[in-house]
């Protein structure tokens, strides 16, 4: 493993209409409002937390993703910084670290963010990167034929026996995600046939190596 883990989560104006395109398609994916991380060491111990919101004029949130986590083009415009200096923060940290990528439903937070790092005209830093997704990781949890993952709160009951309601608040979903993995770890079920199986089946599921340059 990887000794370093980054846990991250993301809000966003909207969802994407279709997950087959190039991220050049700027109509088709949507632009990270939030962009929460959390570096640990692999023995747990936090190294750093960043909660960064992000403005632009362009960015428009939709209704439906502001009935979700309630976030106002106000609110952005008075606490957020710009596209370019945050991804540029989380970029140096991915490259300073080289950590072990970690989220639930780690894909999305991939998408959205490989298109922002596009639209900011800066290089995407997730190349190289190795991947780990918790909602991947739930299936195994899951009782008779059901294909689908489970929600965030739903694995962290299960998991740590704590009740957990949705944040949808990126910074909040970042630390159950890293409590969620490291008890997967503690309770001995993550093997590294798992780690690698888990970070196939995202780079896969990605096509990352196509999108990535279109």
């Amino acid at each position: 493993m990887n000794s370093y883990l980054l846990f991250i989560d993301t809000e966003t104006t909207a969802v994407p209409k279709r997950w087959d395109l190039p991220y050049s398609d700027t109509g088709n994916w949507p632009s990270a409002v939030q962009v929460s991380w959390i570096i640990c060491s692999e023995d747990g111990t936090e190294i750093k937390k960043e909660d960064r919101y992000i403005f632009e004029e362009d960015l428009v949130i939709s209704e439906g993703s502001f009935r979700v986590h309630g976030i106002t083009e106000e609110f952005l415009r008075s606490r957020g910084k710009s596209r370019r200096e945050v991804l540029n923060d989380l970029a140096a940290d991915i490259i300073k670290y080289n950590p072990l990528v970690v989220g639930h439903f780690l894909e999305f937070d991939l998408h959205i963010l490989s298109a922002d790092f596009l639209r900011a005209q800066l290089p995407n830093p997730f190349g190289n990167s190795r991947f780990y997704c918790t909602m991947l990781k739930s299936h195994q949890y899951r009782s008779g034929t059901s294909k689908t993952g489970m929600r965030l709160p739903q694995l962290y009951r299960l998991l740590l026996n704590d009740k957990a309601e949705p944040s949808h608040n990126a910074i909040v979903d970042a630390g159950m995600t890293a409590r969620c993995f490291f008890e997967i770890r503690r309770q001995n079920q993550m093997t590294e046939k798992d780690l690698e199986e888990n970070n196939r089946m995202i780079a896969d599921t990605l096509h990352f190596s196509v999108l990535k340059s279109q």
